[in-house]
This record gives C-alpha cells, structure tokens and sequence, in this order.
C-alpha cells in the first residue's frame, strides 16, 4: 500500500484521539512509517470479535449460575484468556486447569490454589470463593 493510500477511516482510535502505525511505500518505493485513524474492515472486525467475546462471557457467567461450571471459566473468559494461559498464569498443567472448572472439584481447591486463580485473575481470594455470577 502507498503512503498516501493508508486509510484515515472514523473508528474508536479516532474518538480518541489515538493513533495506530502501519507500514506504507513512499515514493521511492521504500517502507515509511505512517499514522492511521482507522480502517473501516478492521473496525467491522474488531467489533463482531468484541461481540463474540461478550456472548462468551454471558454464556460463562449463566453456566455459572447453573452451576455448571465454577467461576474460574467465568473469570476466564473476561479476562480473555484461555485454558493455557490461565495454566501459565497459575502454573499448573492445562489439564489441572481445566479439572478446576468442575463446580465440585473447585469447592475442594486448597485457599493457596485458589489465591493463584484469583492473582491470576486481578480479584480477591473472597471475591473468586463467593462469586456466583
């Protein structure tokens, strides 16, 4: 794409008052940095991924409820991770993670266990062991 191509669409950079840098062409045919407001398809995405993640986190959250899964999936899923990076965060296998998502084997988790889900996740031991969506 050419320097003088690179879109300067509205998106939520532009509201506020953000930039993003990409790469362009310039005249000489080498690559300059260039800032951007935005660029319509990217915005469309962005926005149905934003939609789709918010649909996960209501669907955790009512799983909650149900008692179907424990909170560890709910706050999972609003902070955007997944089962290996929660297993990264906390240092325990993905297979343990994931065993932890059980409502039952979850109620027997050890108070050190369940302080590492909840440094993990930016919340209070009281807030995860309480937590019923």
């Amino acid at each position: 794409m050419k320097k003088n191509e690179v879109p300067q669409d509205d998106s939520p950079l532009k509201n506020h008052k953000s930039n993003e840098l990409v790469y362009a062409v310039d005249d000489d045919g080498k690559f300059v940095s260039v800032q951007s407001t935005g660029w319509e398809a990217k915005t469309v995405v962005q926005h149905e991924n934003l939609e789709v993640l918010d649909q996960r986190i209501k669907q955790a959250l009512n799983n909650v409820k149900a008692g179907i899964v424990s909170p560890i999936v709910y706050f999972m899923e609003l902070n955007r991770m997944d089962w290996q990076t929660l297993a990264a965060y906390v240092g325990k296998w993905t297979f343990f993670v994931k065993r932890h998502s059980k409502p039952n084997i979850f109620k027997k988790l050890s108070t050190k266990t369940l302080q590492k889900y909840a440094d993990a996740f930016g919340i209070s031991l009281n807030d995860l062991q309480n937590f019923k969506g």
